[in-house]
């Protein structure tokens, strides 16, 4: 049996009055006597009427919604910052309407064109590591569609961004692996030409210079789905235990790729910190209760998803067109746990 919502018209039909009466009531017109103001708005709410979103959207040429693409709900991370865009958007009167592009473009771009056809109000999205022509979102900028990136960023679209300090997270984490006594620090990364690879590498490259170790571009390994395919994450984890000088250390620099290393090495017996150190950013809750606990970059998804939502609500309400965007730069925390032991500590144990 299908479902159908109580209209105007059945409201009209029940009272015995005109479609219009009953809309001008439900409006609380001046027009309409009291009494049939009461005895409309008790059937309304007796009978649980709602008043039709579509038909709403039309009137005002608003839908009181906005799109929202990850990689990956169940990503802790994108979990963090979805719930932080709904606090928002739910105490301002806007509905969420939630896609994940499983790290493809293709399924972006539908995604996309899904959320068109349903006429949201603006977008918030973190790009799919296989995006790299940015065509269809830069028509719809130009369109007028109010656009908000987090995380994975387009720089060459004018327009309003939230992001971690990547770089300054990474240098911190790389210079406390140096002061345990790492040296040869290998990273395993997103595709290169996401921003916060980007971004990530230069801190890791930096604090390397700053500490006078040679950068090795063979202990930097790439995966092209972000960790979200283990085969992927254990190829390049082979590639680096079969260097002829192994590392000692790996870097992850995205959350799915850092427990999927932890993952690897306990499948191949390798021990951490025992035989490699791990690091990398990752906002899961049980990091701490792995074993071992990990040391994180952990990231303020939470108030980046506050932050983002904030931004595009006042592109969305705004009388005029907006022309000045910022990039909101968020700092990120680095917990060091038992995965990063200091090697002569470990060395006095054994």
């Amino acid at each position: 049996m299908k479902f159908e919502a109580l209209t105007i018209k059945d409201i009209a039909k029940a009272l015995g009055l005109s479609t219009s009466t009953v809309s001008r009531a439900l409006r609380d017109s001046y027009e309409i006597s009291a009494e049939t103001k009461k005895m409309v708005l008790d059937y309304a709410e007796k009978n649980n009427y709602h008043p039709n979103p579509i038909a709403l959207s039309l009137k005002e040429r608003r839908s009181r919604s906005i799109g929202v693409i990850v990689c990956e709900i169940a990503n802790s991370y994108f979990s963090q910052t979805i719930n932080g865009i709904e606090s928002i958007a739910y105490n301002n009167g806007y509905n969420v309407i939630i896609a994940q592009s499983r790290e493809s473009f293709d399924r972006e771009v539908l995604n996309l064109q899904y959320l068109t056809s349903r006429s949201i109000d603006g977008l918030i999205i973190s790009i799919s590591t296989e995006t790299t022509d940015f065509s269809f979102l830069k028509e719809l900028h130009q369109k007028g569609m109010p656009i908000v990136f987090f995380d994975r960023i387009v720089s060459e679209i004018d327009t309003h961004k939230v992001i971690a300090d990547n770089f300054k997270g990474a240098y911190e984490a790389t210079v406390h692996l140096i002061n345990s006594g790492y040296k040869r620090i290998a990273t395993v990364s997103n595709p290169a030409l996401l921003s916060i690879t980007k971004e990530r590498l230069a801190g890791y490259k930096a604090a390397l210079q700053d500490h006078d170790i040679e950068f090795d571009d063979k202990l930097v390994k790439y995966c092209q789905h972000g960790g979200m395919i283990v085969s992927e994450v254990e190829k390049v984890v082979d590639e680096l235990l079969n260097l002829k000088q192994k590392p000692d250390a790996v870097f992850a620099l995205a959350d799915k790729l850092t427990t999927n290393c932890l993952r690897i090495f306990k499948v191949k017996g390798i021990d951490v910190p025992g035989d490699m150190g791990l690091l990398g950013f990752s906002n899961t809750d049980l990091t701490e209760l792995l074993d071992p606990p990990l040391s994180v970059i952990r990231q303020p998804a939470f108030e980046m998803g506050e932050i983002a939502t904030t931004l595009l609500l006042q592109l969305i309400e705004s009388k005029r067109p907006v022309t000045s965007f910022e990039t909101r730069v968020l700092t990120t925390d680095l917990l060091i746990r038992n995965s990063t032991r200091q090697l002569n500590v470990l060395a006095g144990r054994r």
